[in-house]
């Protein structure tokens, strides 16, 4: 897994390039913003800790920037069989985060959009 030290962080160029929804990571042009949620995705056991910086991020288009969070718990699901653990975690994060953000998860399982429960009444 290829890495980069940034401000004597080390982030995995992987997770950088899932949240930014690209393949081709331009290191130059890594928003502050993804460097956090990088950090708590790598590493879960410190989302305790990156509570208050997350929160205290300033996202321009909060629409958008929940797609970042999205992609993580897509790409989790995908891949939660080849290590569970690890994603598991990646998963938890990435909805805790969302949670903190936008007060619900856009990809709740068992959530009904309010259009479906019109249509059932």
């Amino acid at each position: 897994m290829v890495h980069v030290v940034i401000n004597n962080k080390k982030y995995s160029m992987e997770t950088i390039g899932l949240l930014m929804g690209t393949a081709e990571v331009d290191i130059n042009k890594i928003p502050p913003q993804i460097l956090a949620i990088t950090e708590a995705v790598d590493n879960p056991d410190r989302l305790p800790f990156l509570i208050e910086s997350i929160l205290s991020l300033e996202i321009e288009d909060m629409e958008k920037f929940r797609y970042v969070l999205v992609r993580v718990q897509i790409d989790s699901e995908l891949h939660m069989n080849e290590d569970i653990q690890r994603n598991h975690k990646r998963l938890y994060v990435a909805r805790v985060i969302e949670k903190l953000l936008y007060g619900e998860l856009l990809l709740e399982e068992g959530r009904m959009s309010e259009e479906d429960e019109e249509e059932e009444d």
